[in-house]
C-alpha cells in the first residue's frame, strides 16, 4: 500500500467518523424539535464525496500519475489544514453540526470559532480538500471534476442552509 493510498483510506475512515458524529447530532437535534431541510440534494453530495475518494485512488493508478514533491507536499499541508478547519467547525457547533441541514428552532446562530469570520467555514474546508487531496498525487482530473461538480451543488447547499437558518438569500 502506498502512502497516498493510506492517506485516502484514512480520509475515508475520517468521513465515517464524521457520519457517526452526524448521526448522533441528528438525533440530538430531532429530539429538540429540529427540522431537516434540503433532503433532495443530500444523496448527490454523498455520491460526489464518495466519487472524490474513489477518483483519488483510481486516477493515479490508471493514469500512472507520479508523485510530484513540489505539488504533493504543499497539497498535503492543505489537506491537513482543511481537516483542522473541518474539525474546528465540528467542535464549535457541537451537537448542532451535521452533514444534513437540521435546524433546531429558537437556537441562535453560532458566532464563535471560525464562524466569527465566515458564515460557512466548513465549505472552505470542503473546497480546499476537494482540490488538494487529489493533487497530492497529481490526480488533476479528479480535482477538476470534483470541483466543477461540487460548485453548483455547494450553491444549492448554501442557499438551503441560509434559508433554513433565516439568513437572507442573495437573488
Amino acid at each position: 500500500m502506498t502512502p497516498y493510498t493510506l492517506l485516502v483510506l484514512l480520509t475515508a475512515v475520517e468521513r465515517l467518523a464524521e457520519l457517526r458524529v452526524a448521526r448522533r447530532n441528528a438525533a440530538w437535534s430531532l429530539a429538540r424539535g429540529g427540522v431537516e431541510h434540503g433532503t433532495g440534494h443530500y444523496p448527490a453530495m454523498v455520491l460526489l464525496h464518495t466519487a472524490l475518494l474513489l477518483g483519488c485512488l483510481a486516477e493515479p493508478l490508471l493514469a500512472t500519475r507520479p508523485f510530484v514533491p513540489e505539488l504533493g507536499w504543499p497539497m498535503l499541508a492543505l489537506v491537513l489544514a482543511a481537516q483542522g478547519l473541518r474539525w474546528w467547525c465540528i467542535r464549535t457547533l457541537g451537537p448542532r453540526w451535521n452533514t444534513r441541514v437540521i435546524v433546531v428552532p429558537g437556537l441562535p446562530l453560532v458566532a464563535a470559532g471560525p464562524y466569527r469570520w465566515l458564515a460557512h467555514p466548513n465549505y472552505v474546508a470542503v473546497l480546499a480538500e476537494g482540490v488538494a487531496l487529489p493533487l497530492v498525487h497529481s490526480a488533476w482530473l479528479t480535482a477538476t471534476a470534483f470541483t466543477l461538480l461540487n460548485l453548483p451543488l455547494l450553491g444549492v447547499r448554501l442557499r438551503c442552509e441560509d434559508a433554513a437558518l433565516g439568513r437572507s438569500v442573495p437573488g
